[in-house]
Formats: C-alpha cells, structure tokens, sequence
C-alpha cells in the first residue's frame, strides 16, 4: 500500500471532513517532529507513516461494535497515539489511552490539546494500576493493544477494565497464529483473526466473551 494508497482507503472507509482530515495531517506532522526526539515509531517507517501506522491504526474501527452513545474504547500502553489518536479523530468514541512512559504522556496530551480532541484522555499509569473509576467508571466497551505486551499477560493486566461485552482487538504480525493459540490456551473466549489490510501476514485477533478458564 503506497502512501497514497492509504489516504484514498482512509477516505473510502470513514467520513472524513475537511476538519477530520486536517486533524490527521497535523497528528502524522506532530507525530514525526517528535519522533526526531524520541523512539515513537521505526525509522524504517517514517516514509510510509499513513501506510504502516494510520490506516493501521484506522482500521481496527471496522471491527468495532457500533453503539448508540459514545462507549469507553482503552488503548493500552498507547506509545505513540497508534491507535488511540486516530481512533479518537475518526469516530465517536472515549478514547483513555495509558501509557507508562512519562515523555510519551507528554507528547500524547501535546497533541490532545493541539487538536482539541475532547473525547481522548492519557493516562501515566502502569495497565494493571488503574481503576476503572479514573476512566469513567464502567468496563470498556473496547480494549486495543499495538505493541503492548505477550499475550501471556496482555489480557491479564486489563482484565479488571473489561466485561464479557468487551471486544478485545488486538494487532499482531506473523507470530498471530501462536498469540491467538496462547489466548485460547489462557482464557476461554469467543477468538478469531482477520486478516490486516496493510500487510499480508499480519492479522488483527478478535476477541470477545473473554473469562478464566473455569468459570
């Protein structure tokens, strides 16, 4: 997918208004000035940010449950705002994005307020230390995790945030099959892949119905 390529798809899945899309440029525009000053993305990928991180990000909204208000959507260990930006500037939903990595919350509430994203929220906290209360109270209607953590104990630190309504949505590279085989082993579910839109081995794991196995 060229870069190109990426702003036709991005057009073509979602409506975007001339304000939606200025909104994107100047995250992807924030996104690689600090990027000169800390590891946010790949350097390998700084030529190809709207291909390999915002329709990467963008795209996990197609598999999301559609809701008559706007619903609690975590992004754990949020890095760079991929996904949680974009998916705070393309849809509806309370985007609370928690990240460890004090520069990162930083940079992540920069672009916040630079873009007046009143619907996204950062948080400095380790996963497994926040309340559900400091979100809203009530679980997430969504969780999504870019990078974040094995899946040995990915779904273990936000358990306490989720609910059986939860829809997990997970992206994954070539290892999927074996992440998606260990969620299965740890955790009874309703699970399966699809396949990503940006590269032909990837996939994102959906998961859904999420409890301990025994119960």
């Amino acid at each position: 997918m060229t870069e190109e390529e990426a702003k036709n798809w991005i057009c073509d899945h979602f409506d975007v208004s001339r304000e939606t899309w200025a909104r994107l440029e100047r995250y992807v525009a924030l996104l690689l000035d600090e990027a000169e000053r800390q590891n946010l993305i790949s350097a390998s990928t700084k030529d190809h940010v709207w291909s390999r991180h915002i329709v990467d990000s963008a795209q996990l909204l197609l598999h999301a449950p559609g809701s008559d208000e706007p619903s609690l959507w975590v992004d754990l260990g949020a890095g760079a705002g991929l996904p949680g930006i974009v998916i705070a500037i393309l849809s509806d939903y309370r985007v609370a994005m928690i990240e460890m990595r004090r520069k990162r919350v930083e940079f992540l509430q920069s672009v916040i307020d630079h873009l007046n994203l009143t619907n996204a929220s950062v948080h400095l906290s380790k996963v497994e230390n926040i309340r559900p209360q400091l979100l809203g109270g009530g679980a997430a209607l969504i969780i999504s995790a870019r990078a974040y953590a094995p899946m040995e104990r990915l779904v273990a630190s936000a358990h306490h945030l989720a609910d059986k309504q939860t829809v997990w949505l997970l992206p994954k590279g070539q290892n999927y099959e074996n992440e998606l085989a260990i969620a299965q082993r740890l955790w009874q579910s309703d699970a399966h892949a699809v396949q990503s839109v940006t590269a032909p081995d990837s996939a994102i794991l959906v998961l859904r119905n999420i409890r301990k196995r025994g119960n």
